[in-house]
Order: C-alpha cells, then sequence, then structure tokens
C-alpha cells in the first residue's frame, strides 16, 4: 500500500516551518532536506517510497517554500538550528537524515552540532566547503542571481540558467525549479550560506554511518564524493550515473532505492 502524504505546519520559536510526511508515525523517522533555492517539494515522488517502510518527513528549510524565515541572518547554522527544533515539534528524538546539495551542508551541521540526533546520514550531491572552495565560489558569477526585467524576460533567463544541469525534455523539473525560486525573497542566499560555511570546523564532529551519493552528471558536486571518502572514513559512496542537479525529483525511484538500502541496513 502506498503511504499517504500528508503536509502540515510546525509552530516553532522562530514562526512556522512547513513540511510534508509519509508513513507509520511510529516508525524510525528519516528527515529529508534540499537545496537551494527549491522545498520540500523535490522529494516529493520519493516521500511515499520511503515511508513504506519509515517515517519520511521533508521539511522546508527556513525561508524557503512556505516556511518562515529563521530570526537571524540566513546561514547553514540557522537552518541546522531549526530543522533541529522541528525534530523537537514532532518528538522525535533521533532521525536518519538525508541532504541534497545546500541540504546535505545542513545536514552535516546537524550531525556536528546535534550529534544525539542523528542516527546516520545520506549527502546526496554535497560539497565540501573548505577555504578552497569558498575561495573559487567567491571567483564564479552568481548561480541563479537574474535581474528583474518588466516584460518577465528573467524568468526565461533564471530557466537557461540551469537548464544545462537539467536532463532534455524533462520541463517540468525546470518549471518545479522556477516555481520554487519564485517563493524565495533573495534566490542566491542558500548559495551565499554554503559558500561562506567553515565546514572543516565540524567536519571531526560527524561520526555517524554515512552514504555518500554521487549523481555522476552533476558537475558542481560530483568531484566532491571521493573527498567525502577521505574525510569520513565511516563513509561509503553509491553512485547513480545518470543522475544531474534535480537528482531527488529528476530519478526518484532510483534515489528512493540507493537510500532505503543503506537506511536498512544500520542498526
Amino acid at each position: 500500500m502506498t503511504a499517504k502524504l500528508r503536509r502540515a505546519y510546525a509552530d516553532l520559536p522562530h514562526g512556522q516551518v512547513h513540511y510534508a510526511a509519509c508513513g507509520d508515525p511510529h516508525a524510525p523517522a528519516v528527515l529529508l532536506l534540499h537545496q537551494s533555492p527549491r522545498s520540500w517539494a523535490e522529494y516529493r515522488a520519493v516521500l511515499p517510497l520511503l515511508g513504506a517502510r519509515y517515517r519520511a518527513i521533508a521539511m522546508d528549510t527556513a525561508g524557503f517554500g512556505d516556511s518562515d524565515p529563521p530570526p537571524s541572518a540566513a546561514s547553514i547554522e540557522s537552518w541546522a538550528a531549526v530543522a533541529a527544533q522541528l525534530l523537537d515539534a514532532l518528538d522525535i528524538a533521533r532521525a536518519h537524515v538525508v541532504g541534497h546539495h545546500t541540504g546535505g551542508v545542513i545536514a552535516v551541521e546537524l550531525a556536528a552540532r546535534h550529534a544525539s540526533r542523528v542516527r546516520s546520514l545520506v549527502l546526496s550531491s554535497t560539497p565540501y566547503t573548505d577555504e578552497a572552495f569558498r575561495r573559487a565560489r567567491a571567483e564564479r558569477p552568481p548561480i541563479d542571481a537574474v535581474p528583474d526585467s518588466d516584460d518577465g524576460s528573467h524568468l526565461a533567463a533564471l530557466w537557461r540558467k540551469r537548464q544545462a544541469f537539467y536532463p532534455a525534455a524533462r520541463p517540468e523539473l525546470l518549471q518545479a525549479f522556477v516555481l520554487d525560486a519564485l517563493k524565495v525573497q533573495d534566490v542566491e542566499g542558500g548559495h551565499r550560506a554554503v559558500a561562506s560555511y567553515r565546514m572543516e570546523e565540524r567536519i571531526a564532529s560527524v561520526t555517524q554511518p554515512t552514504l555518500v551519493l554521487r549523481a555522476a552528471r552533476d558537475p558542481f558536486a560530483a568531484g566532491h564524493a571521493a573527498q567525502w571518502l577521505q574525510l569520513l572514513p565511516q563513509a561509503r559512496m553509491a553512485d547513480i550515473p545518470e543522475g544531474m542537479v534535480p537528482l531527488p525529483d529528476q530519478l526518484p525511484d532510483e534515489f528512493a532505492r540507493t537510500v532505503l538500502e543503506f537506511l536498512d541496513a544500520q542498526p
């Protein structure tokens, strides 16, 4: 039987956080964290697959989707703090945590800062943000920002910025990206937060079992996978050869199957 998807809000100290959930509320929990500037919706097709065996929860990061922004400046640290508060609100003592791109960076902070709350990690297309990463990122142009235009051509420009990193003949994936991007006040804020995060100061505190998920056709993150295996001796890697930037909603069956194989092997 397919797990029913339900959406709700949690009242947290800074405001409301929106999330979607599937599965038995008494089953082990899996928290899913999305990339920037997406929302829970990139896990829409993944949730019922994980929810068949787990309590799967995909949250909108604070300030994205339908969640209120954090009380302080947007940062990986503040987003991880809100994620921990959501676990509290849902009465979840420990959860497996799955993060894609920015979501993976938030997952690292959550695992380091709130180690007792995180049972295991899945780092999907997650960059390692050390000083070399920060220098390289500072020299690159904005990833998604486009100037507004009176005739709406900036919407097409936003589409074209991402088009090369998405599979051909899948316009619904780009449309989902644009819809989420339009809801974010600062479309570049998530990328700046990742670029400024000092992960090298946290990584030694990450000791949980870890799966590094490499989307081989993701030029932004695929190259970081080998580095993760050096940094986290407890990690193992799984490849998705056709995976691109929108991996969870591009290949939800393969994504969910790979995650489930890892989660089911955990004690």
